[in-house]
Formats: structure tokens, C-alpha cells, sequence
């Protein structure tokens, strides 16, 4: 062991410090220092005791101790800010130790460029190492050949069974089932379509049948592939050692032959039990369902994976034979073993596509959730996959204590974490389709209640999602030795998050089940109105509907965020104070848009007009197309679409309530028989209500008024009849139309207007001249409507 520097530092700190230090105590620290893992150790004792330690004020530059103490003081409640303070310096040490410590695990191959530099040095050691490695080599060269030979000569051995593993295949590919299923007729077109899943169902399990046993058709072929591969190998390694013991004249020289031939073997038959699986040059007896260029690139990464632990091998081996101390040698095998880890690091990376598409699900079960989750998830199984090759390599260097069960339990709890929640949450999701289906007995009693259900149900779902990745991702770092779940339920900010969380979501769904419930009362309350032959009612309803809506919904609103806000931390009292002045104010600036509001209000809560009533308001008449709160919008005769606030309304004249009447008014002479007017008039009433189109239109029979002024123009004749809400139009025209006809035929008498014609007037004795206007076509007078 190479000491010789350390020995003489020791014996002058042993000179200056008198009897300081004893030649045994120096040895003990040495092989501490050498030691790495003791280095550790010894180091993480001094750290503790340091920590622990009171310090001692020894100079006059302790003099500002009692300041950092008040400091320290000041500090010391136990606050967020503190415990944070405290454990990133303890992560921070732990990490600079373990910095330390793997820059350490490199400081050995200085040790070991010096000992080679030593060995080359001593001629007695340089022939020996020369000698043991120069007969190696030969025999294994020889030993290559040899292997290299009798495999030229297995090969139509080889070539055979490949053969008849292709003829195996093909005998099996006969009996496939068809592409898909066959085509039914026309008439059977409903059964099929009926039996189309349990058919394809039966085709996928013939498929898997037959990859089955072909797969164990390959096997027999497989096997006798691997066990002629193996003869060259079984030769070169009975030739290597016979070799290494006819051959060599040293122990040394055995040694480092016996050392690489069991390296070289171990490596072959590593290489070929991984061939077996992939084949590149014979896919018959394939024995993994991967492609040509896969299998070619794997087994051409197999080379170079394999060739890192027989390096190792030898090495441990060969450190032995020459006398190389144990750090050298675990320096060499740690570097080595590194260069191992990232070349399966970057044939992971090669990989990563190619054994994710060979994990995917079958197609048909790609559209189910579940399959497709995993769909997903297997193109990221690389990112574990390098985690933990590299974290293997550096508890294995570091000697971490407890690193290898570390990993045992975070890979066992990780994929129990995996495969539960997945579990679960098919059976939540399960359960939350059961629950947002309605059977047809509810949707016949409610119509569109599945549709109602349907469109809150992407929202659930990806709620749901949320809270099961929430508790997912919380025992994954739980499994991860993190105090996830500590933090969550006993930590200082965890509860508080747990409580916002589930008072928001109480606050939706109650204001979720509130406007549903609201709005199935409501649709029900319409509902029985109408069935109850309430129209006027159901249409009242039906009018005040978006009023009544708009109001619910904002308060819901209003509720909902002043809880979510007041949940996350924000202070909602000078919102809500903010809010009340600013509503105010707007109110006072904006008096006609609330006069229009409360108006409105009570206009429809009066039941004033509905939509479809024909009203005249504002000095306009029209149908009623729109209410609002605010605004109410009339289509005139002529097309033109009025809106009218309700500030603006004084009175409504509404024509569509309860009935209208026809008044029955015109002038007739003086002579004429009130009585057979009257008869005139009852007959062509009752001949209009026998009709279909507008019997149903007439309420009552005609109804006379009387006469209401009789002078030198006439007689005013009045009558009425009571018509349907909104047909008294109808009825008019028509009644008059054939009034007009039935009075010309009966010879009804008008009175003639007369008019006095003073220019025409000349000196007559007789006096003024008066001429009497006839009209052309003697009818009924028309009134307005």
C-alpha cells in the first residue's frame, strides 16, 4: 500500500505537536481518509458534533454574540417562514456533503494512474504483467478462432431449423380468421348490427388463440437456435481453460486467462439469451413481437451492454492478481459501472418510441378511458426508467445506506399507487355514469332531464379527473418519502387548501342542484298549467321565465364567487362594500334605466300583456314579440319592429284578454223598421257561427243597443257581439261584408245627406235652393276599428 507521503505529514505534525499524536492514531485517521465510506462517516460525525455544540466565544471578534443570539431569539418562534429558512440550509448541507462525496468517488483514479505508473516502473513487475497478458491474449485469439469456425460450420444446422420454423408458421397461418366479419343481407342487416359486438369480440380471442400458439409453435425452434449458438461458446470456453492451464508458466498469467475467458463467456451467453427473444435474422422464431429494425437495433445495443460487465469482471479480478489496493480497484469499477449506466441510458432514449408502441393497447379497446390513460402513460415509461438506472448506479457508489430498499419500496408503492387509483377511478367513473344516467320512467316524467344531466357531465368529469390526479399525485409523493400527507391534513397550509377545496366545490354543487331544482320547478309549474287548460297562466309564467332565471342566476353568481374568493384568502368585505356604493351611485346616475326595470317588474308581475297579446302601448299597436325587464318590443301592421322602454308606458290597452267585441254602427233613416234591422242582422250572425271557420270565433249572438241619436241626418243604429280574444278583426270584416250584400238585397233605407248650395242661390222668390247628395252605392256606414 502506497503511504509513504502520508506517513512522512504525519511524522512532522508528529515532530511540531510533540506528543500530539501517537503513530497508531495517525495510521487510524489514514485509513479513515482512505476509506470512503468512512470518510463519509467520520465526516457526518464532525457535522453533527459541530451542530451540536455550543460555541465558545475565544477571541474579541465574539464580542457581537449576545446580537445574533437576540437575533437567533428573534427568529426562534416557530413560524412558516423559520421551519422554511431552517430546512432548505439542512437540504443545502446535505447536498454539498453528497456533492462531496461523489466528487470523492473520482478522486481515486489519481491513486490509481500512480500505481501504473509504479508498476511500469519496477522491471520485474512489468515482465510479469507483460507475460500474463501476452499469453491471454494468444490463447483467447486462438480460442476465437476456434469459436469462429465451428460456428461457419453450424450454420446449415442453423439455416435448417429456420426452415422449419417458416413452414411451422405458414401451416399456422392457414387456418386465420377473416379479415372481418361477412357481409349480411339487407333483411338480416337489424340482427347483425344487433350481434356485431359479440362478434368481434369472438374474432379478437381467435386472433389472440393463434398468436398463442404460434408463439408456442417458435419455441421448440427457439431453443434449438439458442442451444447451437451455444456450442461455439461451450467450445471457446473448454479451449480458454485448458488452455490457461497447458499454456501459461506464471500464476498471474492463469489468472488473467481464466479471468477472461469466464468474462468473454459470461458476456456471450448474456448476449445470446437476449438474441433468443428478438432474432434478428430469422423472425420465425422470433419469440417478441417486434419489428426488423427494433430486433436489429436492440441486438446491436446488446454488444455494447453486455461488454461493460465483463470489463467489470475482469477488473475486480485482475486488481487482485497484481496486488492493486481496493480503492483503485473500486475507483476502475465505479467509472466503468457509470459508463454501463448511461450507455443503457441512451439505448433507453433509442428505445423509448419503439416499446411504447409495442405496449399499446389493441385498438379496440383504445376508446375506453382507462386503456386510454395507459395509452398515454406507456410513452413516458422512459422518464422512470432513467431515474432509476441512474439512482441504482449512485446508491451503489455512494454507498447510501438503506438506497436499495429505498428504491424496492418507492417502485412497489409507486406502481400500487398506479394501479389503484387507475382501479378507482374506473369505478368512480363507473359509478358517475350510473349516476348521471336517467331511466326512461324519470326522463318520461321529466322530458330533458337527460339532456340537462348531459351537459354538466363533461364538467364533472373533468373535476373528477382533477381531485383523483390530486389524490394520486399526493400518495405518489407520499411513496416517494415525502410528508405529503402530513402536510396535507396536520401542516400549517395543507387544511387550509383541503377547505377551500371542498367548500368550492359544496358551493358549485349546491348552486348547481339550486338552478336545476329552480328551473324543474318551474317547467313543471308551466307543465301543469297547461294541462290544467290555465294557458293564461302558463303563459304569464312563461313570460316572467327569463326574468325570474336572470335574477336566480346572478345571485347564484354573486354567492358562488364571493365563496370561491373568500375560500382562497381575499378579503370580499371592501369588494361587497365597493360593489354597494358603486350600485348605488349607478343608480342614482341611471334613474330611467331603473324606473324601466321596476316597472317592468311589476308591468309583468301584474300580468299586464304576455308575449303573443296584440297591445297598444306608447301610442303604438302591435303583437308583443319580446319582454324584458327593462324594454318591450311590438310588431306594428306594416312590419316595423317598435321597442319601447317601460319608462315610456303610461297605459296599456291590451286586445288578447278575456274577449272583444264587435260594435255594430251605422246611421239609417228615420223610416226604417228597427225591427227588421235587428231580424237582418241575428240571421246573418247565426249563418256565421254555423260556419267552421268562424263559428268558434263568436261568443254570443247579436245584441241590440238601441238607437242613440235621431235627428235630421237619421237614425244611429247600435249593436255589439262578443268574439274570441284578438278575432274581432276577422269577425268584423267578414259580418260587414255580409251586411253590405243582405241590406242591398232588403232594400234597407240610409238617410241621403243634404247640402245647401249658396252660390248657386240667385234672387228666387221661393227662397234658398237645397239639393240633396245622393251617394252611388247606398250601404252601411263602416266604422273604425
Amino acid at each position: 500500500m502506497i503511504v509513504t507521503p502520508a506517513h512522512g505529514h504525519a511524522a512532522e505534525a508528529d515532530a511540531d505537536t510533540g506528543q500530539g499524536m501517537t503513530r497508531d492514531q495517525a495510521r487510524q485517521v489514514l485509513a479513515v481518509m482512505n476509506d470512503p465510506e468512512k470518510r463519509a462517516e467520520f465526516a457526518s460525525t464532525l457535522s453533527a458534533i459541530a451542530s451540536r455544540l455550543p460555541s465558545v466565544p475565544a477571541a474579541p471578534a465574539a464580542a457581537p454574540a449576545p446580537k445574533a443570539a437576540a437575533d437567533a431569539l428573534a427568529v426562534e418562534p416557530d413560524t412558516l417562514g423559520s421551519d422554511l429558512v431552517q430546512d432548505m440550509e439542512t437540504l443545502r448541507g446535505r447536498l454539498i456533503v453528497q456533492a462531496q462525496h461523489f466528487v470523492a468517488l473520482f478522486g481515486d483514479l489519481v491513486f490509481v494512474v500512480h500505481w501504473t505508473h509504479t508498476i511500469f516502473a519496477d522491471p520485474q513487475s512489468r515482465v510479469i504483467l507483460f507475460d500474463a497478458v501476452g499469453r491471454a491474449t494468444l490463447i483467447l485469439l486462438l480460442a476465437l478462432a476456434a469459436e469462429h469456425g465451428f460456428s461457419l460450420l453450424l450454420r446449415k444446422p442453423l439455416l435448417k431449423v429456420t426452415e422449419r420454423a417458416v413452414a411451422t408458421e405458414r401451416r399456422l397461418n392457414l387456418p386465420d380468421a377473416p379479415a372481418g366479419p361477412p357481409v349480411p343481407p339487407a333483411p338480416a342487416a337489424a340482427a347483425a348490427a344487433q350481434d356485431s359486438d359479440e362478434a368481434q369480440t369472438r374474432q379478437v380471442d381467435m386472433q389472440a388463440q393463434h398468436a398463442t400458439l404460434r408463439l408456442l409453435a417458435r419455441v421448440p425452434y427457439s431453443l434449438m437456435h439458442l442451444l447451437i449458438k451455444l456450442l461455439p461458446v461451450g467450445l471457446f470456453f473448454a479451449l480458454g481453460t485448458s488452455f490457461a492451464y497447458l499454456l501459461t508458466t506464471t500464476h498471474q498469467a492463469m489468472l488473467v486467462t481464466l479471468t477472461l475467458t469466464n468474462a468473454y463467456v459470461v458476456a456471450r451467453v448474456v448476449y445470446l439469451l437476449m438474441e433468443t427473444l428478438f432474432v434478428p435474422h430469422s423472425p420465425a422464431i422470433r419469440l417478441c413481437s417486434a419489428s426488423d429494425q427494433t430486433a436489429f437495433m436492440v441486438t446491436h445495443w446488446l454488444n455494447f451492454l453486455v461488454a461493460a460487465p465483463s470489463v467489470v469482471v475482469c477488473l475486480s479480478t485482475l486488481g487482485g492478481v497484481f496486488d492493486m489496493p481496493a480503492r483503485g480497484t473500486e475507483a476502475i469499477i465505479r467509472s466503468v459501472v457509470l459508463i454501463e449506466h448511461v450507455l443503457v441510458a441512451i439505448f433507453t432514449w433509442r428505445v423509448r418510441r419503439h416499446v411504447a408502441l409495442a405496449l399499446q393497447p389493441p385498438a379496440r379497446l383504445r376508446t375506453q378511458p382507462f386503456w386510454m390513460f395507459l395509452g398515454r402513460l406507456v410513452y413516458l415509461w422512459w422518464v422512470p426508467a432513467m431515474f432509476f438506472n441512474f439512482a441504482l448506479w449512485l446508491i451503489w457508489a455512494t454507498h447510501i445506506q438503506g438506497g436499495y430498499a429505498w428504491i424496492i419500496r418507492t417502485v412497489i408503492l409507486t406502481t400500487t399507487v398506479v394501479i389503484v387509483s387507475r382501479l378507482l377511478s374506473v369505478v368512480i367513473y363507473n359509478l358517475q355514469n350510473r349516476l348521471f344516467h336517467i331511466s326512461p320512467a324519470m326522463e318520461a316524467r321529466y322530458p330533458g332531464l337527460q339532456a340537462r344531466v348531459n351537459y354538466y357531465y363533461p364538467t364533472s368529469r373533468k373535476i373528477l379527473s382533477f381531485l383523483m390526479f390530486f389524490a394520486s399525485a399526493t400518495l405518489f409523493l407520499q411513496a416517494l418519502g415525502l410528508p405529503a400527507i402530513h402536510f396535507l391534513f396536520h401542516g400549517r397550509l395543507g387544511p387550509k387548501i383541503i377547505g377551500a377545496m371542498l367548500s368550492i366545490l359544496v358551493a358549485y354543487t349546491v348552486a348547481i342542484i339550486t338552478w336545476e331544482a329552480a328551473n324543474a320547478a318551474l317547467q313543471g309549474q308551466i307543465s301543469r298549467f297547461e294541462q290544467s287548460s290555465q294557458t293564461g297562466r302558463a303563459s304569464r309564467l312563461r313570460t316572467v321565465l327569463p326574468i325570474i332565471k336572470t335574477v336566480l342566476l346572478a345571485l347564484i353568481i354573486i354567492i358562488v364567487a364571493v365563496t370561491t374568493l373568500s375560500q382562497i384568502g381575499i378579503n370580499v368585505a371592501p369588494l361587497l362594500t365597493g360593489a354597494g356604493i358603486m350600485g348605488a351611485a349607478i343608480a342614482f346616475g341611471a334613474q330611467s334605466l331603473v324606473k324601466d326595470f321596476i316597472t317592468g317588474f311589476f308591468m309583468l308581475v301584474e300580468n299586464a300583456i304576455q308575449v303573443g297579446d296584440w297591445v297598444t302601448a306608447g301610442g303604438v299597436s302591435g303583437t308583443v314579440e319580446h319582454l324584458s325587464i327593462r324594454t318591450l318590443r311590438l310588431r306594428s301592421v306594416n312590419g316595423d319592429l317598435h321597442i319601447i322602454p317601460f319608462s315610456e308606458v303610461s297605459s296599456i290597452a291590451n286586445t288578447s284578454r278575456d274577449y272583444n267585441l264587435v260594435v255594430v254602427d251605422f246611421m239609417i233613416d228615420l223610416s226604417q223598421d228597427t225591427k227588421q234591422l235587428c231580424a237582418i242582422l241575428h240571421e246573418e250572425l247565426e249563418l256565421m257561427r254555423k260556419t267552421p271557420r268562424y263559428g268558434h270565433l263568436i261568443m254570443s249572438g247579436f245584441s241590440f243597443l238601441g238607437i242613440e241619436q235621431a235627428d235630421g241626418n237619421g237614425a244611429r243604429f247600435l249593436g255589439s257581439v262578443r268574439t274570441m280574444p284578438g278575432a274581432k278583426w276577422t269577425v268584423y270584416r267578414e259580418y260587414y261584408s255580409r251586411l253590405a250584400v243582405r241590406m242591398n238585397n232588403e232594400g234597407i233605407k240610409f238617410p241621403v245627406p243634404s247640402s245647401l248650395n249658396l252660390l248657386g242661390n240667385g234672387p228666387d222668390p221661393d227662397g234658398l235652393k237645397v239639393t240633396a247628395a245622393v251617394s252611388p252605392t247606398p250601404g252601411p256606414h263602416a266604422p273604425q276599428a
